[in-house]
């Protein structure tokens, strides 16, 4: 079983050795946004009570589950209390507090604010810590959840930075023990003979699932956070993007980064919307152009200043034109992506639970102008997850392996005359970004 710690919902998948889901479960719970520059999760809710719902929701599905992991946004952080119930919001990425205090790095800004806030709590845990520790009394955490959380997890001390802790008020017996990837870390409550695998970080669970893992390919991931990875053997020196092996498919690298032109853009723009002009099609050359930033722009440009603009409109213009515009926003983000990645993209394969959204896959095709590919299980975080539970269970040895699961549901192809208009407002969307 592998759990999926979202931003707007707990998702569950219960999957057999071949990769079929054989049952599924989401709990929702609120993404909050106090202030313009603030978001946050009640943790309590989302991270500690939300995975115990959800495996209670697969047990009774009638599923034999032998091992769970559990895999989430990073970074994070809370403080709680002696019985690991939070104190404190659940910090996640893109938080203003993040940034406060001249920090060098949005982790060590999050555990600054929260060690303040909860100078006497028994631990800063991320929302991996507190799901491990509702599951089974453990509060741990993988490698990789910990290396998100640079420079509070130092990799040249290959563990927490007592200095960096003492600076902020805590110390290292706060934070959670790290485990390894794929290893068995206890026993699942309730459920007997289950193992807890020590987790992850959702974007590798995302990854070794896809199928996205050839020279030209492009993983792109609809989920609240826009994130586009080109796959190339040999990274390009000279681009402007985040650069890292792919752990799906060994001697390959992703090239790319994270936008928040993504599913938290366009529900903002739906729910302003509202129900007007759902299902008409506006005119393929009359549509305006979005700058698509009502919080800010991560890569490349790491300003949080930044603020949404709609360009172009006339008296002829509806609400259905500006969906569409929404939509194609977030395709321009990914082709701006693409190109400064200095990766000849042949395709793209996307994942998360925009995949669901047809308006959003097509805007995609045709705004990039390259064949996507979707893939058959939008959960992709948590059947991840539910492989690498498999690693702890001692089923599989080696990550590389999960791409036998990936399968494609269908090919959205570019529409020409869209993708022609789409090009012309695509140079209108750079000279605005800069």
């Amino acid at each position: 079983m592998g759990i999926d710690i979202g931003s707007t919902s707990v998702k569950a998948v219960a999957a057999d050795a071949d990769g079929n889901v054989v049952a599924r479960a989401r709990v929702p719970h609120a993404l909050n946004a106090p202030a313009a520059d603030r978001l946050e999760h009640d943790a309590d809710k989302a991270w500690r009570l939300g995975p115990r719902r959800a495996l209670k929701n697969l047990s009774v599905s009638g599923a034999d589950i032998r091992a769970v992991s559990v895999v989430a946004m990073v970074p994070s952080f809370t403080a709680v209390n002696k019985r690991g119930k939070p104190l404190t919001p659940g910090l996640i990425y893109g938080d203003g507090r993040g940034r406060l205090g001249g920090v060098t790095a949005e982790a060590e800004g999050f555990l600054g604010w929260t060690a303040a806030a909860a100078p006497d709590a028994r631990g800063y845990w991320p929302a991996q810590a507190v799901a491990n520790h509702a599951l089974s009394g453990e509060a741990v955490v993988d490698t990789s959840a910990a290396a998100s959380s640079m420079p509070v997890f130092s990799l040249e001390q290959w563990g927490w930075d007592p200095e960096l802790l003492a600076r902020h008020g805590a110390n290292v017996e706060q934070l959670p023990r790290v485990a390894g990837m794929g290893e068995a870390v206890g026993r699942v409550r309730d459920l007997e003979d289950a193992v807890l695998d020590c987790g992850g970080v959702d974007a590798v669970g995302e990854q070794i699932v896809a199928g996205a893992g050839n020279e030209g390919d492009v993983l792109v991931l609809l989920g609240t956070t826009l994130i586009v990875w080109a796959v190339t053997a040999n990274p390009p020196e000279d681009t402007t993007f985040l650069s890292f092996p792919h752990m799906g498919a060994p001697g390959m690298n992703f090239v790319g980064g994270p936008s928040n032109a993504g599913g938290l853009f366009l529900a903002w723009v739906n729910n302003w919307l509202g129900k007007t002009g759902k299902g008409e099609q506006p005119q393929p050359h009359h549509v305006p152009v979005w700058q698509p930033f009502p919080r800010g722009e991560r890569d490349p440009f790491e300003d949080h200043q930044r603020r949404a603009v709609l360009a172009g409109l006339d008296l002829t213009d509806g609400a259905a034109a500006i969906r569409r515009a929404a939509y194609e926003a977030s395709a321009f983000v990914a082709r701006r992506f693409i190109e400064g990645s200095k990766v000849p993209a042949r395709r793209i394969v996307v994942t998360g639970g925009g995949v669901r959204v047809p308006e959003w896959v097509q805007a995609l095709a045709d705004g990039t102008g390259l064949p996507v590919d979707v893939v058959a299980v939008p959960e992709g975080a948590a059947l991840g997850a539910s492989f690498m539970a498999r690693m702890a269970a001692g089923l599989e040895t080696n990550l590389a392996d999960a791409g036998r699961w990936a399968r494609t549901a269908q090919r959205v192809e570019p529409d020409a005359v869209w993708a022609d208009a789409c090009n012309q407002r695509y140079a209108e969307f750079l000279d605005a970004a800069g």
